[in-house]
């Protein structure tokens, strides 16, 4: 890199979302010179690496709200670029699946949501068509969601950082390089860190678990701020992956902020279990160990997240022991399919999800954006980003239009 070059925009973050929001942009401003920033060596690697593959739908998700909408769009446009660029992915359909009668009305306001939000060819269905789809799954009711898929987004993320920088010479994906500093100097922002100092005319930043600081860092006070979240995920051994044919989801607890343990097809063969949800004392932290004082004291330091523990205890003391106990999380996955057995399953991954809590203790369930003077801060792009990426990638590149005062 020339260390002289001043770049037109920076996109802080080499997640699905920054890597789409700079394709986006290269293609909106083709004369622009870009930068995109990951403070790792590789692109994907913390929230879009390591979650659950899945091509959302858009069914769960309030309409009318930013979640619906892009994700309806984005799942569309996701597809269609991974056919044309072919990254690996599947268009496989999933059933979320009521397995007693107190399941039935959050079903049924689910379906509901999906007509809402236009999702195409859903279907409410009864045992026989559950049998025929999946015949180890217990249920008496399902939704069927035709449109639901999985994705490789490692390799989506990859290919849209790759076609970024051949859209313009000037365009350069900088790996290792981690913002530590961000000053404003002569109209320019710079950012500095280890790996050295680039100045850029305007910066978004897309960075995921660690957005609240890098917001702070500039100066912002957001009202909100991130708590990891941690998912232990099990594989079936080879001799029961069988027992799963596509994609099979639990009816969301509704007192609960997530959608519950599922079955996963993966794209590159096998199939997931999980994620549970449980707080992370370290918010890059993958093992059930993982530590880090400094982020521990800033997560309560904050009466929010006390506010939120209080509410949810319960939930969270059950999350914490399915963690450490491979009986308890089997017990989970048998109401889907009960004839599950201890040697079927097999501790694999782990992921971090970044939620965002408002100063009353409640998650925040939709997008959430802040502006600097030269800036624009996504401070919450909760699921599914992943599938809604390149939706969001537009929303960002017609925000910074407006508030940054672009023209192409």
């Amino acid at each position: 890199m020339n260390a002289s070059q001043v770049f037109d925009i920076c996109v802080v973050g080499g997640g699905i979302v920054g890597a789409a929001t700079a394709y986006k942009l290269s293609r909106r401003y083709p004369e622009a010179a870009i930068a995109l920033v990951e403070k790792e060596s590789r692109l994907a690697h913390h929230q879009t690496g390591n979650n659950s593959g899945v091509i959302h739908s858009g069914i769960y998700y309030k309409p009318g709200s930013y979640k619906a909408r892009n994700c309806v769009n984005g799942r569309k446009e996701l597809v269609r670029f991974c056919k044309e660029h072919g990254v690996a992915h599947e268009v496989c359909g999933k059933l979320i699946v009521a397995v007693d009668e107190s399941e039935l009305p959050g079903l049924q306001k689910i379906f509901e949501r999906g007509v809402q939000n236009g999702i195409e060819g859903i279907e409410m269905v009864g045992p026989d068509f559950i049998r025929e789809r999946e015949p180890f799954c217990a249920g008496i009711r399902a939704v069927f969601v035709p449109v639901t898929g999985i994705c490789d987004f490692r390799a989506a993320t990859e290919k849209m950082a790759e076609l970024f920088q051949a859209a313009q010479p000037r365009n350069q994906v900088l790996l290792n390089w981690k913002v530590e500093h961000i000053q404003s100097v002569d109209g320019l922002t710079r950012l500095s860190g280890p790996a050295g100092e680039i100045r850029a005319r305007f910066v978004v930043y897309c960075a995921g678990l660690q957005s609240d600081r890098l917001a702070r860092r500039e100066g912002l006070r957001p009202d909100s701020h991130i708590l990891g979240f941690r998912g232990d995920y099990y594989d079936l051994a080879p001799h029961a992956v069988h027992k799963v044919k596509h994609l099979i989801y639990p009816v969301p607890n509704p007192k609960f902020p997530f959608l519950g343990v599922h079955f996963t097809r993966m794209v590159h063969g096998g199939v997931e279990c999980g994620p549970n949800a449980v707080f992370t004392f370290k918010r890059e932290g993958y093992r059930k160990t993982d530590f880090s004082l400094t982020d521990t004291a800033e997560a309560f330091s904050h009466l929010s997240t006390w506010k939120f523990f209080a509410k949810h205890w319960k939930f969270g003391l059950d999350e914490y022991l399915r963690a450490f106990s491979k009986k308890r999380f089997l017990r989970t996955l048998q109401r889907l399919i009960p004839s599950l057995t201890e040697d079927e399953i097999v501790p694999a991954r782990a992921g971090v999800r970044a939620m965002a809590l408002g100063a009353d203790g409640e998650m925040i369930d939709d997008f959430k954006i802040e502006y600097g003077a030269r800036s624009l801060h996504v401070l919450n792009a909760p699921s599914p980003a992943a599938t809604a990426a390149l939706a969001i990638g537009d929303e960002i590149v017609n925000m910074a239009e407006k508030h940054f005062n672009l023209s192409a």
